[in-house]
């Protein structure tokens, strides 16, 4: 028994695997033999805190996730947040096509066999989460509202929301994919009060801009986007496109603002309304565009303007404004 005791000083010494216990790394830095190793979460990495050697890189945090929702005592979650924008809602887990290619698969051990063993996998689940023609249409639409409607991220979300409920109300129903994503699109962008030219929208989407109009009026009777947009919503887009200065756009916006309340404006393109001011603004500040300029960019046609013109004329002398 006496030989199994120890000594004072043996106690008072820490014992060596204590002492190089780290958080990735059990033995010394194969560079300074340093063991003061420290784990970096936001960049996934285990170092050396002296000659800053990295030993493992793309470290599993294992912390939760946390969210501000008042009255919750446990406020962590787990994964990302849902989005409308995938047909999944991103909830899915998904085999990453970067893992299997280059320096990924090696780090991972990847390589011959077992690529083409993770490549099949990878198509395997791909085509199991689009069976049904119902799923495979929807990827489809989603897909073209993030790819041609240049939209922002809020947008998108919107858009696709829009998409959801039409798909849900049987729209869809006989009709191109291409179209009804092209109107959740323009309705989305209308509802924001950032309206978007059909025409654009329709060369974006390559649909029909007659069958785009009748799909826009369907697709806003179901869902009860009544919303009607204001020349003013124009104003800005198409003077940035004519390149003209600020103070011909301000001029613009204050002839709406005294003239816009006219009933003679009932039934016209805001679109074409818009241009309409910007042609005369610029003849106004000096930096005068030409009719050919503003009908194209407002997709009108120089007799729709001179039109418009004189409807301005007439508005102008019924509320005492003199326009040049």
């Amino acid at each position: 028994m006496h030989g199994m005791r120890k000594s004072d000083e043996d106690i008072s010494q820490p014992r060596p695997s204590k002492k190089r216990r780290t958080v990735g790394q059990f033995g010394p830095c194969p560079e300074c033999d340093a063991t003061q190793w420290d784990q970096d979460d936001n960049r996934g990495e285990v170092h050396c805190t002296v000659c800053g050697y990295v030993s493992e890189e793309n470290v599993i945090d294992t912390r939760p996730e946390w969210i501000h929702k008042p009255g919750y005592e446990d406020q962590s979650r787990v994964g990302a947040p849902s989005t409308m924008a995938l047909s999944d809602k991103g909830l899915n887990t998904t085999i990453d096509r970067r893992d299997l290619r280059g320096e990924r698969a090696r780090r991972h051990g990847i390589r011959g066999s077992g690529l083409r063993d993770w490549n099949r996998r990878a198509v395997i689940d791909e085509r199991s989460k689009t069976r049904a023609s119902g799923q495979r249409s929807l990827v489809k639409a989603l897909q073209m509202i993030r790819d041609r409607g240049k939209l922002p991220s809020s947008l998108v979300e919107v858009a696709a929301l829009m998409y959801r409920k039409a798909a849900k109300k049987g729209i869809v129903t006989g009709r191109s994919i291409a179209g009804v994503s092209a109107a959740c699109t323009y309705l989305a962008a209308r509802e924001a009060q950032l309206p978007r030219p059909i025409e654009e929208i329709a060369e974006a989407f390559l649909v029909n801009e007659k069958e785009l109009r009748r799909t826009i009026r369907l697709v806003s009777r179901h869902l009860g986007t009544h919303r009607v947009n204001s020349p003013a919503e124009y104003l800005d887009p198409f003077g940035s496109k004519l390149g003209l200065p600020p103070i011909a756009i301000g001029r613009a916006m204050e002839m709406w603002e005294q003239l816009g309340h006219a009933e003679e404006w009932q039934g016209k393109k805001p679109a074409g309304v818009a241009g309409m001011l910007l042609y005369l603004a610029s003849q106004e500040s000096g930096h005068t565009r030409t009719q050919a300029d503003v009908c194209e960019i407002s997709g009108i046609s120089e007799v729709t303007l001179r039109g418009l013109l004189r409807i301005h004329k007439i508005v102008s002398g019924l509320f005492g404004k003199t326009m040049k």
